[in-house]
């Protein structure tokens, strides 16, 4: 069997020749030679393109690390030049260019057409938008009641509010002197403000007398019918109506407040009884607070309810219960609470301090 062996081969350029070094591999030696003259010019030509090849790419690594000159590390040449500054006539004249443009016909920029499209979209827009809006609201109130609310089964209990109120800063205070007329006319003021749609002749000639102790049902009518009022005379409030006594007892040391409970559309209090309403002192002794007179009763009666809204109940007065102090203990700073009683009523709430009850600080000097 014969054995050849690889030849290694190494080019060397001279005179045009190429001699080639032989290993030996066996006990025979195979020498491997071009055949020709074009042969050996195409190994020649491959050889001096690859170290060509070579050559350039070991310049461009040079090139590559070469240090920075000194111009290419100031770098204030690259910062963007400041444009110079423009005078006022300049800017006026570009203004006015924007404006109207003359060679372009053009008005802010924009041709005539073109601010033609945009008014034509905008207007479009927002006429269907107004449209839409108009829609939506026809049919909000084809839907609803403008005399009931469609859904009332979340109402909160009624609330209790006092009057005079005339410091809404600090809520409800009545510190007066009774002999300095300055320090309660305000007072009176206001009872007498409050106290105008109750004259005697204003009820008599829009409401009527009812039959105390039941509710004034008159739910049998059209809906969109008036129903009517019952009279709440002031005269009822005896010293506390200020027909008698202008100054409400403030001028004696004996001021009268007028309780109200809030109105509810449909409600019925006290489900068949009529709630009643006390007071009591909260912060000093019952001594220094004395005996509390109420007027005409201390209870708001039944033949007021219910309440069919503003709509329909045009000439409709809410009850009122007038609480006077008449033994208060001079100079003595009293908390006092009035609250509402009956079936169905809250009065004790900790989150809302004017459900079914109010407070207030009294204090009547000499």
């Amino acid at each position: 069997m014969r054995r050849f062996g690889f030849q290694r081969t190494r080019t060397t350029f001279g005179e045009g020749s190429m001699e080639a070094e032989n290993t030996a591999g066996g006990p025979e030696e195979l020498q491997l030679e071009p055949s020709g003259p074009k042969a050996r010019a195409g190994s020649m030509h491959k050889h001096c393109h690859g170290l060509a090849e070579s050559l350039e790419v070991e310049q461009e690594g040079l090139v590559e690390h070469q240090p920075l000159e000194q111009d290419d590390l100031n770098f204030e040449r690259w910062k963007p030049k400041p444009k110079p500054k423009r005078t006022l006539h300049e800017k006026i004249d570009d203004l006015k260019t924007y404006l109207w443009n003359p060679e372009t016909k053009e008005f802010m920029g924009r041709s005539g057409k073109s601010w033609s499209l945009i008014l034509f979209f905008y207007s479009a827009l927002y006429i269907f938008l107004a449209a839409m809006f108009a829609g939506c609201m026809c049919c909000l109130m084809w839907s609803i009641s403008p005399y009931a609310p469609t859904y009332n089964d979340r109402v909160m209990p009624p609330g209790l509010t006092m009057s005079p109120h005339v410091d809404v800063v600090h809520g409800f205070e009545i510190h007066f002197n009774a002999s300095d007329r300055s320090s309660w006319k305000k007072y009176a003021k206001a009872l007498e403000a409050q106290l105008k749609t109750y004259d005697d002749t204003v009820q008599k000639r829009r409401n009527i007398e009812c039959k105390q102790g039941t509710y004034f049902m008159q739910d049998n009518l059209e809906e969109s019918a008036e129903r009517k009022a019952c009279q709440f005379k002031r005269s009822s409030l005896g010293p506390c109506s200020g027909m008698e006594q202008k100054d409400f007892g403030y001028a004696n040391g004996k001021p009268c407040i007028l309780l109200k409970m809030n109105r509810i559309l449909g409600y019925l209090p006290g489900h068949g009884t009529p709630v009643n309403v006390t007071c009591a002192v909260k912060k000093g002794t019952p001594e220094e607070l004395g005996e509390v007179e109420f007027y005409p009763k201390n209870i708001f009666d039944l033949m007021y309810y219910p309440y069919y809204g503003k709509l329909r109940h045009v000439n409709y007065t809410s009850p009122l219960v007038a609480v006077r102090f008449p033994n208060l203990q001079l100079d003595a700073l009293l908390h006092v609470q009035c609250k509402l009683n009956g079936k169905g009523i809250i009065n004790d709430s900790p989150t809302d301090r004017f459900l079914g009850s109010v407070s207030f600080n009294l204090q009547v000097g000499a």
